[in-house]
């Protein structure tokens, strides 16, 4: 019966709180142990507003926005969608709305509000601050355990089992160049195009950051380094010609300023001496400036230490039951959010892959009670 069912959750972050929801809401006895606060790592999401989920309500399509895990989560896409996450929030209290970029945040903008509503709703569960370093151990006074240690943390959790782990890289994190940008630090350089995706990058101390950056390190989180990018800084600018035609007494730096920033402007022009008014300017001149604004090639030697938000890698997908969450070959065991090889880009991905593997989990689980 339920009531013999006793389950331990290992990580109170996003995960783990929503799939002791879920448990609880079915009369099930859950223990959180984390060491740390519960739902911390909540806190900076979205820059502090808590980017709860993403407006994609085709599963297919959502599920294209994680670079390790798409085809698993198709089946659970299906069992606990967006539109899911959004009645699950407006039936705990929180109303929300959506970005013109599609990112769905709290009406009140507050990570912090959708914590405190969260712990409130699971007020019934025990939360134990303890590491615990054995799931074996567990087993031996409860039925049930299940991993959401995040993807930093937990893999020693499960190697007595013999779990094939996935060795963990950073993901969405700005990306260390050879090349010296120092002088452009905090330029942004809006919709450029980067291995044939567009969007914001940002030249920092290091190397480059920015939305597309993260995204570009996701996709590449596996690659060896060092590796070469080349980005177009100016996508949308190919008639320089008569441009120049257009404005023949205009410094060519003026012309070019209305299209990228001064900073990357100097970057363009650097080393080139004749480069006074449109009308002095000769064809090869031009197509080197054009070659520099649409080919900037750029050699990738790190990721920036510490910055990641999220990783990949993790336990190996192969190891787990998509339609309940439980570790294959350890009944009783099951393993939801980052701890997995899933993680997607930014925009609320990360948190929707937290409370669909949680909502499977809490369904398996219940079976089996």
């Amino acid at each position: 019966m339920v009531q013999e069912s006793r389950v331990a959750i290992v990580g109170a972050g996003a995960a783990g709180c929503l799939c002791a929801y879920f448990l609880l809401k079915a009369g099930i006895d859950v223990t959180i142990f984390d060491k740390g606060s519960p739902l911390r790592t909540l806190l900076p999401t979205g820059g502090g507003r808590c980017n709860l989920a993403h407006a994609e309500y085709d599963f297919k399509e959502l599920a294209k926005n994680y670079p390790r895990g798409e085809k698993f989560l198709l089946s659970a896409f299906l069992k606990f969608s967006t539109w899911d996450t959004l009645a699950l929030f407006e039936e705990m209290g929180i109303k929300t709305y959506t970005q013109d970029d599609r990112r769905i945040f709290p009406e009140s903008n507050s990570a912090k509000e959708v914590r405190e509503v969260i712990l409130k709703n699971i007020r019934k569960a025990k939360i134990i601050k303890e590491e615990i370093f054995s799931a074996e151990e567990l087993f031996k006074e409860f039925t049930h355990v299940v991993i959401a240690t995040g993807g930093h943390a937990g893999y020693e959790l499960v190697k007595d089992f013999g779990i094939n782990i996935i060795e963990p890289k950073p993901s969405l994190v700005g990306l260390n160049t050879k090349e010296n940008f120092k002088d452009l630090s905090g330029t942004a350089c809006k919709n450029v195009i980067i291995n044939g995706l567009q969007g914001d990058i940002l030249f920092t101390h290091f190397g480059l950051s920015g939305p597309l950056i993260y995204k570009i390190s996701s996709i590449k989180a596996f690659d060896k380094f060092p590796y070469d990018l080349e980005i177009d800084l100016a996508p949308n600018l190919n008639e320089l010609q008569s441009l120049f035609n257009t404005n023949p007494h205009k410094e060519i730096k003026n012309i070019l300023k209305e299209y990228l920033p001064q900073k990357i402007v100097n970057l363009v022009l650097d080393g080139f001496k004749e480069t006074g008014k449109a009308h002095t300017i000769n064809g090869k001149l031009r197509d080197l400036i054009l070659d520099r604004i649409h080919h900037l090639k750029v050699t990738i030697t790190s990721t920036n230490r510490g910055e990641e938000t999220v990783t990949a890698g993790g336990l190996d997908l192969d190891e787990i039951n998509p339609k309940t969450m439980e570790v294959k070959k350890v009944r009783g065991l099951y393993c939801i959010g980052e701890v997995l090889n899933i993680d997607g880009f930014c925009g609320g991905f990360n948190l929707q892959n937290a409370w669909t593997t949680a909502f499977i989990a809490s369904e398996g689980i219940k079976k089996t009670s």
